[in-house]
């Protein structure tokens, strides 16, 4: 397999496995510990911060290799196996498309301005303050 085929394939699942997990976070049969981890993963897939800047040689593009499959294998384990199939089915049927995706965006900002809130909040507490 061609390089450009491989990573049409890899953008293919990973567009599909980001609606199946979209899918999985509005399901009411979901458990909550999914939902939660399934919301960590579409983040940091969706993200533009990374953990480790992507910048930096080898490891800034590790930990997308390493870190996402590791959520999204998470995610995909804490649900039933019926349900997973029927998350994935709609997301097939229905591609969420990520470029009307506004509360998402929303969601992301806010979720970094939290953890950057909590590193601060660590920071000066460490500082006595």
């Amino acid at each position: 397999m061609k390089i450009k085929q491989r990573l049409e394939a890899l953008g293919l699942w990973a567009k599909r496995t980001i609606g199946t997990l979209y899918y999985l976070t509005i399901h009411p049969e979901t458990p909550k510990l999914a939902k939660v981890v399934a919301i960590i993963a579409l983040a940091y897939a969706l993200s533009p911060i990374d953990l480790v800047p992507d910048f930096i040689p080898i490891l800034g593009y590790l930990d997308d290799l390493v870190i996402l499959p590791l959520l999204v294998g998470l995610a995909i384990k804490l649900v039933p196996q019926k349900l997973f199939q029927v998350c994935e089915a709609e997301a097939r049927e229905h591609p969420v498309s990520l470029k009307k995706q506004w509360g998402a965006t929303v969601f992301i900002i806010l979720f970094w301005l939290v953890i950057i809130g909590l590193i601060l909040k660590t920071i000066l507490a460490g500082f006595g303050g």
